[in-house]
C-alpha cells in the first residue's frame, strides 16, 4: 500500500501532514509518499528529533506550491511541478495507490481531472462528505466539486455513494434519498423534480426526498445533491455545532454549579465532539476519478491526515472503483439520453 500526501497541502503547512504520516505508520503496514520541497519537509522532521528519513516514507521533491486562494486551474496549468501535481501523477502513473490533499479543493479536482482522470462512464466526479448522525453518519454528494448539476449527474452519485456505502460501510442495500425541500415528491426545483424519476429507474434502494432538518437523524444512508447545495448545507452544519459547543462552554463558565455539572457530564460532551469532529473520517474521497483521492479539510490536524490515510488504505482494499465501473457498465447505457 503506496500512500502519497500532498505535504504542503491545507493552511497550516508541512507539519500537520509529516505528524499525519507519522502516526499511520504507527499501527499500519504500508508507504507514506510525501510530495513538497524536499529541505521544508526534512527540516520538518528535524524539528520533531527525526534525524534520518524513516525506513517506510520517502519524498518527491516538487519546488512549487499551489495557493490555497488559488483558481484552481490556472494554478494546475501554471505549476505542473507542484506538490499536488505531482501527487496526483505518482497516482496516474501506478506509483501510489491513493493521494490525500489537505490543499485547495478546486485544484485536487482539476489536477484529479488532469491526470488520474475520470472513471469510464463517470460525467462529473463528487465530493462524498461523511454527515454525522444520530445513527452514525450518512454520505452526503456531492459537496462542493459541481456548482452547477444535471439530473442524470446526481443519478450517478446515488450509484457511487451506494457502492461506496456497501462496501465501506457493509451495508447490503443503502437507502439513497435527494435532498429537497420538503418530503413530497411534488415539491423542490426543476433539478430535484426532474432527477426523482430517474432515481427511481436506477438500480439502487431509493428512499425518496428528506430536507435539510433531516440530515442529522439519518434517514437515509446516501443523500445526493447539487455541489452548491451540499456545500451550503454542510458548512452550515459544521458553523452550526462550532455555535453550540461555544454557547454551552460560555454558559458553563458563567456559573459555578454549572461547571459541577459540566464536569459529571464531561463524557457525553467529549462523545458528541468526536462524533461531529470531521478528524474522524480525514477527508471526503472523491468520487467518480479513476483513482482513490480523499480531500481533507484545510485547516487539519495530524489526527485528519491519519484517518484520512486509513481511509484510502480501505478504499484501495476493497476495489471500490472496479465496483463502480461495473455498475454503470450494468446499465447497458452510460450516456443521459440512452439512459432516458
Amino acid at each position: 500500500m503506496r500512500i502519497v500526501i500532498d505535504a504542503h497541502g491545507g493552511d497550516l503547512g508541512v507539519l500537520p501532514n509529516v505528524e499525519g504520516a507519522l502516526d499511520f505508520l504507527k499501527k499500519n503496514e504500508g508507504e507514506i509518499i510525501l510530495t513538497g520541497r524536499d529541505s521544508e519537509i526534512r527540516e520538518v522532521f528535524r524539528s520533531l528529533g527525526i534525524s534520518s528519513l524513516p525506513e517506510r516514507i520517502k519524498i518527491v521533491d516538487a519546488p512549487q506550491v499551489v495557493e490555497m486562494d488559488g483558481e484552481p486551474v490556472e494554478e494546475c496549468r501554471k505549476k505542473p511541478n507542484s506538490s499536488l501535481m505531482q501527487a496526483a501523477q505518482l497516482v496516474a502513473e501506478k506509483k501510489a495507490d491513493a493521494m490525500i490533499s489537505a490543499g485547495n479543493s478546486g485544484a485536487i479536482m482539476v489536477a484529479s481531472l488532469l491526470k488520474i482522470k475520470r472513471i469510464k462512464g463517470i460525467a462529473r466526479p463528487a465530493i462524498a462528505v461523511p454527515y454525522p448522525t444520530e445513527k452514525g453518519y450518512s454520505l452526503l454528494l456531492d459537496a462542493g466539486a459541481n456548482m452547477d448539476s444535471k439530473p442524470w449527474h446526481l443519478v450517478q452519485f446515488a450509484l457511487m455513494g451506494s457502492i461506496y456505502m456497501k462496501n465501506l460501510e457493509k451495508i447490503d442495500n443503502p437507502k439513497v434519498a435527494i435532498l429537497s425541500i420538503g418530503e413530497e415528491e411534488c415539491k423542490g426545483n426543476s433539478l430535484v423534480l426532474e432527477t426523482i424519476p430517474l432515481l427511481k429507474k436506477a438500480p439502487i434502494n431509493f428512499y425518496g426526498p428528506v430536507e435539510g432538518r433531516d440530515l442529522p437523524f439519518g434517514l437515509a444512508d446516501v443523500v445526493v445533491t447539487d455541489g452548491f447545495t451540499g456545500n451550503v448545507a454542510l458548512k452550515l452544519s459544521e458553523g452550526l455545532a462550532k455555535f453550540l459547543f461555544k454557547t454551552i462552554k460560555d454558559k458553563i463558565r458563567g456559573k459555578f454549579t454549572y461547571a459541577i455539572g459540566a464536569m459529571l457530564m464531561k463524557k457525553i460532551f467529549t462523545d458528541i465532539r468526536a462524533q461531529t469532529n470531521p478528524d474522524e473520517f480525514g477527508g471526503a474521497p472523491l468520487l467518480g476519478i479513476n483513482g482513490v483521492v480523499l480531500v481533507s479539510h484545510g485547516k487539519t490536524s495530524p489526527k485528519a491526515i491519519r484517518n484520512a490515510a486509513k481511509r484510502a488504505a480501505d478504499l484501495v482494499s476493497c476495489k471500490y472503483m472496479e465496483k463502480i465501473r461495473k455498475e454503470v457498465e450494468s446499465l447497458g447505457q452510460q450516456e443521459e439520453e440512452k439512459f432516458l
